[in-house]
Parts: structure tokens; sequence; C-alpha cells
């Protein structure tokens, strides 16, 4: 059952969570209580790992700050935005005559950078992010003003893993671009114009070793001074438009 938007904030609950995620609402993230057990919390389990939902255990003061009302050591908030299964985004792409451009973001967890991110993406013709549930930003209503509203137009693609992610980018011939400082090819010199997907990483410690190692190139930006400090949404965005203008040329 493919997942529809929801209207409710949040959810409160053992049986009020359970039914959402059996009705397929989606759902944004998931807080349980990290002493919860049960049959409805194995269900919950189940169907959060089925959608590809975050699940952040954590103590009942927690969830005591997230509501007021009975929670039964189970809070779930509803999404503001729809999301796809990566395999099914990419089959779309591809089923739309389009060469994939894709970016997939690793450990990003401020709300501001992954909505300026997905503003620049749409304007240079990325089609979708990547997003795993682990270690990243939960896309809120702060997101979504970043975004200038990107993140209502672009495709929003969750995986349980960066690691997962780059399995089935590349079992669909998808090159996996990784961004460093010091990557070995400037991105000017790097092929845009074939099915591509670019990982960003968190602006303090990187992309992970698992894509250093498991990259197909490591791209860097060229700077005139020695002063790394560059932002990880303007970074994307470079990045993109050298995307873009490869792909105008060709045409």
């Amino acid at each position: 059952m493919k997942p529809r938007q929801s209207s409710l904030p949040m959810l409160a609950g053992r049986k009020p969570v359970m039914e959402a995620l059996e009705q397929g609402v989606t759902i944004e993230k998931i807080f349980l209580l990290r002493t919860a057990s049960g049959p409805e919390i194995n269900t919950i389990k189940q169907k959060a790992r089925e959608y590809n939902i975050p699940i952040s255990q954590v103590p009942v003061e927690k969830l005591d700050y997230l509501t007021k009302v009975q929670h039964q050591g189970v809070v779930a908030w509803g999404s503001l935005l729809q999301y796809v299964d990566l395999q099914a985004g990419i089959s779309h792409v591809v089923e739309q005559g389009q060469t994939p451009l894709f970016l997939l973001l690793d450990g990003i967890t401020d709300v501001r950078n992954v909505g300026a991110i997905a503003r620049s993406a749409l304007c240079c013709g990325a089609q979708a992010l990547i997003l795993p549930t682990s270690h990243a930003a939960s896309l809120t209503e702060e997101a979504v003003k970043t975004s200038a509203g990107a993140l209502r137009k672009i495709m929003l693609c969750r995986t349980p893993s960066v690691q997962q992610a780059m399995d089935i980018l590349k079992l669909n011939g998808v090159q996996i671009l990784g961004t460093q400082m010091r990557g070995s090819v400037p991105v000017y010199e790097s092929d845009m114009t074939i099915p591509t997907a670019v990982v960003m990483g968190a602006e303090d410690t990187g992309i992970s070793k698992d894509v250093l190692k498991r990259a197909d190139q490591l791209i860097r930006i060229p700077m005139a001074a020695s002063f790394d400090s560059l932002n990880v949404s303007v970074a994307a965005g470079m990045v993109l438009y050298e995307a873009l203008r490869q792909r105008l040329h060709v045409k």
C-alpha cells in the first residue's frame, strides 16, 4: 500500500499509531519509549521498517515533552510530505526518458540545509533527494519553508541506510560521486551527463567511510583560497550547477 499524505501533526498512543501505519498514513518519525514492548510495539516496528520510517528510542521525559496526552510509550509525527521507494523512483525517472540525477544526503541533520539543498536540486534539474532514515533531518515545516516549496515538488526517496541506497543505485547503473574537500577529481572533470548520484556529507564529518570506499569517484570543488568552509547546501548547489551545465551543453 502506498503511504498517503497525513494532515495529522502528531499521534500519541499505541493503537492510534499502529492503526495509522496499517492504513498507510505517511509518518515522518516515531518516538518509542526505550523499555516499550508487546505485540502492538512489534507491529509498529515492523510497519516502520516496511515504510522506512525512522524510529528513535527515547526516555519517558522526551515523550512527556512532546505531548501531554497519554502516550503509552509511543509518539509519532505525521509527515508534511510524500515519500517514494528508491527503486520505484529510479524506474519512474528512466520511464520518463530522463537521465537520473539524484542527491544522496549522508548524515545531514540540519533541516535548513536540507531545505536549501532541495531548492538548488530542483532548480538544477535533479529529480530526487535520497534520505536515509538514520542520522538524518526530519523534514519539518521549517525545512519546507527553507526550501521555498521545493520539498513538495522534488521526489523524496527514503531508505534505511546510505549503504542500501548505494546498493540500489549501483544495481541500476547509476554512478556514485562522493564529494570531499580533497577529492581526487575536480568537479568539472567528472562526467555527470550519465546516470549520477551525488553524495553530500555533513559539514563536520563529511561523507562516511563506506561512501569513500565504494564511490565510483571522489570529486572536489576547487577554491581560490585555502579556506575549506563551504556550507553543505552551497557546495551542493555548486556541484549540481556543474551537472546542469554539462547536461545543457550535451543537449
